[in-house]
């Protein structure tokens, strides 16, 4: 048989469901580009900024948008934009890893408390349910107020804010995946139940946890802007979108540009990451798929 007959006769690759579905939803491919566009301003901030976000120049505080400050300039002569682009890795950093803890604790939680049941089942339950009745901002605020005003406090606050989410999203599906017969024949096997709780059914509800932290990654974004916002964020003089706010916020009346430019980005990351989320969502939910 000729390669050409073989190329014929050879059945093509189809394409994965997930790419499918996100190739029919044109809309989500915006959120991914303007999310693409953002992290990569964040990442190489040293080599676009324009001027040092820490640099004061007093003779130029307030200097509305113009040639030579695209943004303008705060209070202390500090360009905007290059305190804008310096915010971004602060304010997205945090967000990743605040998501990042509160997905790994509260999914494996979840994950326990599904498989093993019964009174651990009621506690872990219990805990969450009383931390859910908590406004997100109420708790960081909480938490913060606690542990005090940094970096690493403020990821640690926010990560408790949305451990409980997690912990839920994770539970509902495992006690319905510990009863299919794979699970079962597991168990007959011998295997321990950490081995069947990480080989057998994380990876099949692993895709509801990763649409939660998209969706979850805005939140804490909000969260981290509005503790910044009275004085529970970074400690200035770093910069943080939240912070810039604060900062801005004594002058709104005739220096716009303090607030809106900051606050558009916070807009613009949370639009992307929500619909980044839905486009996850709409891809991986096989009812969604059948419904386009």
């Amino acid at each position: 048989m000729t390669d050409a007959a073989v190329s014929q006769v050879a059945p093509r690759r189809q394409p994965s469901p997930v790419f499918t579905a996100f190739r029919r939803n044109r809309f989500s491919w915006i959120g991914i580009g303007l999310l693409a566009v953002i992290i990569l301003l964040a990442v190489f901030a040293p080599l676009v900024a324009p001027y040092d976000p820490l640099k004061q120049n007093i003779l130029h505080r307030l200097s509305p948008p113009s040639a030579q400050y695209w943004l303008g300039t705060d209070s202390y002569g500090r360009d905007v934009l290059s305190r804008l682009l310096y915010g971004a890795r602060i304010s997205l950093s945090i967000g990743f890893l605040s998501v990042l803890i509160a997905m790994l604790v509260g999914s494996a939680l979840g994950i326990l408390a599904g498989y093993i049941g019964g009174v651990f089942d009621q506690i872990v339950m219990g805990i969450v349910d009383v931390m859910l009745s908590f406004p997100t901002l109420l708790l960081g605020l909480m938490v913060a107020a606690m542990l005090g005003a940094s970096f690493e406090n403020l990821i640690i606050a926010i990560a408790i804010t949305e451990t409980a989410p997690f912990a839920r999203v994770a539970r509902a599906p495992t006690i319905a995946m510990k009863r299919r017969d794979f699970v079962e024949a597991g168990r007959s096997l011998g295997f321990s139940p950490f081995r069947i709780m990480g080989v057998h059914i994380l990876p099949n509800i692993l895709s509801d946890i990763v649409v939660v932290a998209s969706l979850w990654m805005a939140s804490a974004i909000r969260t981290e802007a509005s503790l910044a916002f009275i004085g529970l964020g970074v400690l200035p003089p770093t910069a943080t979108w939240g912070g810039m706010i604060r900062e801005g916020f004594e002058n709104i009346l005739n220096a716009w540009w303090l607030v809106v430019f900051p606050s558009l980005a916070i807009l613009l990351t949370v639009l992307a990451l929500n619909i980044l989320g839905d486009a996850l969502r709409d891809a991986i939910d096989p009812k969604a798929r059948s419904a386009q």
